[in-house]
């Protein structure tokens, strides 16, 4: 293995995970710090990788951060998260931040958009072209990975925050603070709190709850399949991941949802592999911010063999 190393930050609403590695499989060091305020959650950041850059010669830096932000290269609040509800962090600049601290060539994109390259570089995505993650917490959010690469545009998507066709019967207002009920606002553990009155990991498998969340994300993958055509969409999160029994539902509502049409016979064929569980497990966002320090070194070193 080579002694190339990266370095990657993945910063989540709860918890930033720092990372030195030379790839997926040589992860060198983590470290975890609280997301606080800006000023103090950057700055221990910052000496984490300070200490990191003595000891070692990373090439670059991936940083893979919740959002929204500002992408476009070309504007003065390049790297910036812009209008999130986390209090405190509104246009907290990240990117030019730390590409200034570091020296290094910086790439970012947000955190489910990192988690979904390295899904597609070294997981349940891999040697695919086009494919979707969704990850359901807290929040629910989707990176959209066409032709290799993370969908971008006007800004970056935000595939949790569309609306969806309601489950009949169920008119629960929801919980999304922008838009009542969105898929975040209907699916999402906070929602899912919201709605029952005691956290998701508290309700039983057999809850009528987690039919309402299935019919949601079913919904979800509908629209993807219908607008993003990809190959395979992986549904993680913690919300999915401690009640195993909504993959099987979304799978049967999507199906019933495709009804035949377009490229579904496709997806209906094969819908264990098309609806799958990530790979990577609680690695997929640490990774995606190394999967994102690759794409920054790339314009100036080959990528080590195997990476």
């Amino acid at each position: 293995m080579t002694d190339i190393t990266y370095l990657g930050v993945e910063l989540g609403g709860t918890k930033c995970v720092c990372t030195l590695a030379s790839g997926p499989d040589a992860i060198i060091a983590q470290h975890r710090i609280p997301t606080t305020e800006p000023g103090e959650t950057l700055g221990a950041i910052e000496r984490v990788l300070d200490d990191w850059m003595t000891d070692h010669r990373p090439v670059s830096l991936g940083l893979a951060s919740f959002g929204p932000i500002d992408l476009d290269p070309d504007s003065p609040t390049y790297g910036h998260i812009t209008a999130t509800t986390k209090p405190g962090w509104k246009n907290a600049s990240v990117a030019q931040r730390f590409a200034r601290s570091t020296g290094l060539p910086t790439a970012i994109d947000t955190d489910v958009a990192g988690a979904a390259l390295a899904e597609g570089r070294w997981g349940g995505a891999k040697g695919l072209s086009s494919f979707a993650y969704i990850t359901v917490g807290t929040g629910v959010g989707a990176g959209i990975v066409v032709g290799g690469r993370s969908v971008r545009g006007l800004g970056h998507p935000e595939a949790g925050h569309m609306h969806v066709a309601r489950m009949p019967g169920d008119a629960w207002p929801g919980a999304c603070t922008f838009h009542g009920d969105c898929v975040e606002g209907l699916a999402s553990g906070f929602a899912i709190e919201q709605r029952s009155g005691r956290p998701a990991s508290e309700i039983a498998a057999d809850d009528p709850v987690w039919a309402a969340v299935a019919h949601t994300l079913a919904g979800m993958c509908h629209n993807l399949v219908m607008t993003a055509v990809p190959e395979r969409i992986l549904i993680g999160g913690g919300v999915v991941t401690r009640q195993p029994q909504i993959l099987p539902m979304v799978r049967q509502r999507l199906v019933a949802s495709l009804a035949g049409y377009g490229d579904a016979i496709a997806v209906t064929g094969r819908i264990e592999r098309f609806i799958a569980s990530p790979a990577l497990g609680d690695q997929a966002g640490p990774l995606g911010a190394i999967a994102l320090a690759l794409d920054a070194a790339k314009a100036g070193q080959a990528a080590p063999a195997g990476v």
